[in-house]
């Protein structure tokens, strides 16, 4: 009786080592559309510099607003008026959102392929530096949409979600030409079940390729740089209803171009030498800034409340 002959094969773990790997590009979790920037109307600026001049509003002491005089005679007497400014506009400095990379060159000598190290450094970094202006054009305590709100273009919604009587409040307020709402993504997930449960379901919109919900036409886009308060047991939010463009006396952005070391329109990326550890540094800086035309051009909807809507169920029966 012939011994059967004891099969074996190369296990799979054995034949991976021999095999090559298709790997891909570093992934980052926390790179999200930054719709704002793409909705925003963007001015290039000189010298880092934006003066907002505006007109002095008609009150004692000013020039009168136009008046229609029925004529007396031939050569009936005109009222003499004129417009007339402020003495002090406002001026928007361009601030720098800036980071220093730092690479061993030991580590891009040897280890570039097949993705060059430096530069997806850079690439991941300037992620992180774009995500970073989002958050500040949102949120900068000088020049932030939130902070730039005037007083009178501020409201508060009853307990609970966003409902379409705040939407519409807030479409009071900035009633010529809005642009588009800005809020949390949660924000407008309540805001879609608020809607669904009237029986109302805001419809959607198509805009750089991508769908956005709607109220009256208007879109609106999501921005998890909208900040969520957690205090006193609920989480609340903002939502800001927004008109763009200079032509419109909106809300406009502002940026340099041809900033030294330029990549993208006022983006730069700077060598700065290797140091005698064999360091080598790149800048990467991006200056920005943004600017509200006229008072009327934003309006922020606060204390909105975001939680599920089972919770507040009782509360709209």
């Amino acid at each position: 009786m012939v011994d059967e002959v004891e099969r074996r094969t190369l296990s799979e773990s054995a034949a991976r080592q021999l095999a090559n790997a298709t790997k891909t590009r570093a992934q980052w979790g926390g790179i999200t559309p930054r719709w704002l920037v793409n909705f925003l109307t963007w001015t290039p600026v000189e010298a880092g510099i934006f003066r907002r001049n505006e007109v002095r509003e008609a009150g004692e002491g000013r020039p009168a607003d136009v008046e229609c005089s029925p004529p007396r005679d031939a050569n009936p007497d005109l009222p003499e008026t004129y417009v007339d400014y402020v003495d002090t506009p406002r001026e928007y400095f361009l601030k720098a959102v800036t980071t220093v990379l730092d690479v061993q060159t030991r580590v891009s000598d040897l280890y570039s392929q097949p993705f060059d190290q430096v530069q997806e450094q850079l690439r991941l970094l300037i992620e992180k530096v774009k995500e970073r202006q989002e958050s500040e054009l949102i949120n900068n305590a000088e020049y932030g949409l939130l902070a730039s709100a005037a007083p009178s273009q501020r409201i508060r919604t009853r307990k609970g979600p966003p409902t379409p009587d705040d939407l519409d409040e807030l479409l009071t307020k900035v009633w010529k030409e809005p642009g588009f709402f800005l809020a949390h993504p949660r924000a407008i997930a309540a805001f879609g079940r608020e809607c669904t449960r009237r029986g109302v379901p805001p419809p959607t919109v198509t805009l750089f390729g991508a769908p956005f919900l709607t109220w009256r036409g208007v879109p609106l886009v999501p921005s998890d740089k909208v900040k969520i308060d957690g205090s006193n047991g609920s989480e609340t939010t903002s939502i800001l209803l927004i008109r763009t463009g200079e032509k419109k006396q909106g809300v406009v952005g502002l940026f340099q171009p041809g900033v030294p070391g330029e990549v993208a329109p006022s983006l730069s990326v700077r060598f700065m030498g290797i140091n005698r550890k064999a360091i080598a540094s790149y800048l990467i800086s991006l200056y920005c800034s943004l600017a509200v035309l006229t008072d009327d051009a934003l309006a922020v909807l606060e204390g909105v409340e975001i939680g599920r809507y089972p919770e507040y169920a009782h509360d709209y029966a």
